[in-house]
């Protein structure tokens, strides 16, 4: 750390510094905040996501028994991609989910048992929604990230930048404050040694 320098131009330049980081600290707060917010927010959509996937699920279940025939479902339907758009929270970008792309062949409807139809549909759903819950956590990981940065900062400027500044300043303040009295001191005596000075040649003129 460069050593303070207990001048005038410092003391401007420590008042200049405390004022940016006084400003900029609320800045950092709001976003803090908002982070926070939004990882209540994930994890609200995660709980919800966590129950419509235990109902798709037990609707999956429903066709259990019947998954064991010989109907080769995995060539009728399988995940093609997930499609994704980009959001923004707080100023970072993140991943949103928008649909699933299933890939889907044609199949013998007089061959193929009734319940394929309702089954697959049911796994379209468990699949949906498992590919939103991991967008989900992709969002979480990098709005934590975010969160824990914004909050080192946060405590820099709290914790350090502005304490230590107002320091800074306090110190010049003093240290100036003394040069003022020393000089006010110095000057006290220099008119105290120029008036004895005159009143010594005074009485030796008269003697």
């Amino acid at each position: 750390m460069a050593k303070l320098r207990l001048t005038k131009n410092e003391l401007k330049k420590q008042k200049d510094e405390l004022k940016r980081y006084e400003q900029f600290l609320p800045t950092l707060l709001l976003k803090k905040q908002q982070l926070q917010a939004e990882i209540l927010k994930i994890h609200r959509e995660a709980e919800k996501l966590k129950q419509e996937k235990a109902y798709a699920k037990a609707k999956v279940y429903k066709w259990a028994d019947v998954f064991t025939e010989e109907t080769d479902i995995e060539k009728i339907i399988h995940l093609k991609s997930i499609e994704l758009s980009q959001g923004n929270v707080a100023g970072i970008d993140v991943p949103v989910f928008e649909k699933t792309i299933f890939e889907e062949h044609d199949y013998d409807l007089i061959k193929t048992p009734l319940w394929v139809d309702a089954g697959i549909e049911a796994l379209k759903e468990v699949i949906t929604i498992t590919a939103k819950n991991r967008v989900l956590k992709e969002q979480e990981i990098l709005v934590k990230e975010e969160l824990r940065i914004t909050t080192q900062r946060v405590n820099l400027f709290e914790k350090v930048m502005i304490p230590q500044t107002k320091d800074n300043i306090k110190r010049i303040r003093i240290y100036m404050g003394d040069l003022q009295t020393a000089a006010v001191v110095v000057g006290k005596i220099a008119k105290e040694k120029i008036l004895r000075s005159e009143i010594n040649r005074v009485n030796a003129e008269q003697q």
